[in-house]
C-alpha cells in the first residue's frame, strides 16, 4: 500500500492547559504551521484537550471528548485541509462509560483512521482513566504501516515492541511527560531495538494548573519548573540516531524526511536479523499474569562498591583484579578480553568476592572457589550463541542476587525482562558493540525500566559503563538523598574512565519498581496485551 518511498514527518509541540477552547486552537496553530512543509504525517502531543489534572472524576469526564464533538470535527477538519495524517491524543469518552487516554489517526481525508487506548497509566492517571482492554491497530496506509503509543507506554518495552513485531514501520508518540529522560533514552531506544522510526510530541509548559504551580511544588518537593512538559520533541530512524528535535522550552514544529521501507530491514551491522532471532517459546512469562508470579525477596546490602575492569591483555588481569579488590570492590566486571579463564583469577579473588569474566559467548561469576555461575547466550546471533542457554541463571550471595547476561542477549528487551523477574538486583553483561546506540542508550534503557543495577564493561575503543539505581525514585513521595531532578527512570550513570573504574552500587534499591503511584514498571506491564512478544514471528 505504500505510495511514496519518501515521507515528511513532522512533530509539534505546545501548552495545553485547562481551557478546551484554547487547547484547540493551539492544535490548530500548530498544525496550520506543520502545513508550511508539506507534511505527509503529523504528530500532537498527549492529553490536547485538557491538561492531565482534574478536581474529581466528573471533572475529568466533563473536560473528556467524545468521537464527532466539536474539539474532534476540527482536528479532522483541519487533517483533511492540510491533507495529512494527524495523530492526536485526548481523554475520551466512550458510549460504554470508559474514558480512555485515546491516541487518535485522522486520515488526510479528515475520517478516523484509527484508535488506540493508553496501555500503561502513570500516577493519578489511573484514578480517572481505564487502561486498554485491546491492542492498538496497526494501521496500512499510503506513507508506511503505522502505530500508535503515549507516554509511559514507551517508558517500558512491551506495547511499542508488540507494535514493532505486528509489522509496524513508523511509530507514533504522544507525550505528556516533563522528564528529561523520555528524549534522552525511552524515545529512542524503542527505535532502535524494534528498527522503525518514532514520531514522537511532546508538551511545553505547566503540565499542572498555572495557578497552583508554586502550592503543588512546595507539596511535592519537585522544583517548580520541573512541573513543565519537558519539551525535546524528535524523530528517530531505525539505528536510534536523532533525525530531528525540538527544544526544550519553545512552541515549536519540527520535520524529518525518510523512507519507511529502512523499517523492514531488522538486521545488524554483522547481518543478525533481531527479530527473527527471538525466542518467543522462553518469553512466556512476561505475557503472563504478574499477580501469579512471585519474586524472591531483595535481601542485599544497602551499598557495595564495584569495579569495571578494562585490560588489553589477559595478561594483565590479575594486577589489575588484585589492585580493584585491595581498593576494597567487592565484585568486578572485566570486559571481554581474549585468553582471559576462571583459572587465572581464582588466587587474587578475596573470600566473598566475585569476578565476572566473559570466556567465548559465556559469562563466568568466579571467586576463590572457581566458576560459580555460568551462562550462555539465549539468542544466536551471527557471533554468538553456537550453544545456547534456555534459561537465566542467578545466584543469591550477600552481595545481592547476581544475573549475567551474555553474548548478544542485551539487544533483546526480553532478555532483561526475563531478568528482572528472576530477582536480580546486580546484572552484569559484558559487551562488545557493533552499533554506538547499544552502549550510548540501549543498555541503559534496560536498566532503566527493569530499575536493577548494571556492571557493563565494553570491549572496543568505547569502554563500558556501570547504572547504581538511585535511592530516591518514586515520584510524589518523599525524598531524603536527593531532589527530584527530571529524571524519571534513569538510573545513575558512571562511564568508564580508566583501567579500573569504581563504581557504589544499591542492591537493595532493585526492589523499589514503583515509578508513581500504582505505575509498578515491572508488575505493571501490559501483559495482556502482550501476546505478540510470545507468538512466532510470521
Amino acid at each position: 500500500m505504500l505510495k511514496h518511498t519518501k515521507i515528511r514527518a513532522a512533530v509539534a509541540q505546545f501548552h495545553v492547559g485547562s481551557d478546551l477552547d484554547v487547547n484547540l486552537a493551539a492544535c490548530l496553530r500548530a498544525l496550520d504551521r506543520a502545513a508550511r512543509e508539506s507534511p505527509h504525517i503529523v504528530v500532537l502531543p498527549e492529553f490536547c484537550n485538557h491538561l492531565s489534572w482534574y478536581d474529581d472524576l466528573a471533572h475529568c469526564k466533563r473536560v473528556s471528548v467524545r468521537l464527532g464533538d466539536s474539539f474532534l470535527r476540527a482536528i479532522a477538519s483541519k487533517a483533511a485541509e492540510i491533507g495529512a495524517y494527524v495523530s492526536v491524543n485526548v481523554t475520551l469518552n466512550s458510549d460504554d462509560g470508559r474514558t480512555s487516554g485515546a491516541c487518535l489517526l485522522f486520515a488526510p481525508d479528515g475520517t478516523l483512521a484509527a484508535k488506540s487506548d493508553k496501555q500503561i497509566l502513570i500516577g493519578h492517571e489511573n484514578d480517572f482513566l481505564d487502561r486498554a482492554n485491546a491492542p492498538g491497530p496497526i494501521i496500512e496506509s499510503p506513507v508506511g504501516r503505522l502505530g500508535l503509543y503515549a507516554c509511559m507506554d514507551g517508558v517500558i518495552n512491551e506495547t511499542p515492541r508488540c507494535l514493532a513485531l505486528r509489522g509496524a514501520q513508523i511509530l507514533l508518540n504522544n507525550l505528556n511527560s516533563f522528564a528529561s529522560d523520555e528524549a534522552s533514552l525511552h524515545i529512542p531506544v524503542r527505535a532502535a531495538e524494534n528498527k522503525v522510526f518514532v514520531v514522537a510530541a511532546n508538551k511545553i509548559g505547566p503540565l499542572v494548573p498555572e495557578a497552583m504551580l508554586p502550592a503543588i511544588s512546595a507539596a511535592t518537593g519537585i522544583p517548580a519548573h520541573f512541573l513543565n512538559g519537558a519539551g525535546e520533541s524528535q524523530i528517530v530512524g531505525p539505528d536510534g540516531r536523532v533525525l530531528a528535535k525540538a527544544s526544550l522550552n519553545q512552541e515549536e514544529v519540527v520535520f524529518a524526511e525518510f523512507d519507511p521501507r529502512e523499517a523492514d530491514d531488522k538486521r545488524r551491522p554483522d547481518g543478525t536479523d533481531v527479530f527473527a532471532s527471538r525466542r518467543p517459546s522462553l518469553y512466556a512469562p512476561i505475557a503472563a499474569d504478574p499477580a501469579a508470579q512471585s519474586l524472591p525477596s531483595f535481601d542485599g546490602p544497602l551499598k557495595v562498591k564495584a569495579a569495571l575492569i578494562h585490560a588489553s591483555l589477559a595478561s594483565k588481569t590479575t594486577t589489575l583484579a588484585a589492585e580493584a579488590f585491595a581498593n576494597g570492590a567487592k565484585i568486578i566486571a572485566f570486559a571481554p578480553v581474549e585468553g582471559l579463564e576462571p583459572e587465572i583469577l581464582r588466587a587474587v579473588i578475596p573470600a566473598g568476592c566475585y569476578a565476572a569474566i566473559s570466556t567465548g559467548d559465556r559469562v563466568h561469576l568466579v571467586s576463590a572457589q572457581g566458576s560459580v555461575m555460568a551462562q550462555a547466550p539465549l539468542h544466536q546471533t551471527r557471533r554468538f550463541g553456537a550453544q545456547r542457554a534456555d534459561s537465566i541463571s542467578t545466584l543469591a550471595t550477600p552481595l545481592g542476587r547476581i544475573a549475567l547476561v551474555a553474548g548478544d542477549d542485551s539487544l533483546f528487551p526480553e532478555t532483561f525482562r526475563l531478568v528482572a523477574m528472576t530477582g536480580a538486583e546486580i546484572v552484569i553483561a559484558p559487551v562488545t558493540p557493533l552499533e554506538t546506540w547499544e552502549l550510548q542508550t540501549g543498555l541503559i534503557e534496560r536498566a532503566a525500566e527493569n530499575r536493577v543495577n548494571l556492571l557493563a564493561p565494553a570491549a572496543g575503543a568505547v569502554r563500558g559503563f556501570a547504572a547504581t539505581l538511585q535511592t530516591d525514585f518514586t515520584i510524589l513521595t518523599p525524598w531524603a538523598e536527593r531532589k527530584f531532578d527530571g529524571i524519571l527512570s534513569q538510573p545513575e550513570i558512571v562511564r568508564a574512565s580508566a583501567d579500573i573504574t569504581y563504581v557504589t552500587l544499591r542492591p537493595r534499591n532493585a526492589a523499589n519498581k514503583v515509578v508513581s503511584s500504582k505505575t509498578d514498571l515491572l508488575a505493571g506491564r501490559p501483559w495482556q496485551l502482550a501476546t505478540p512478544i510470545t507468538a512466532p514471528l510470521t
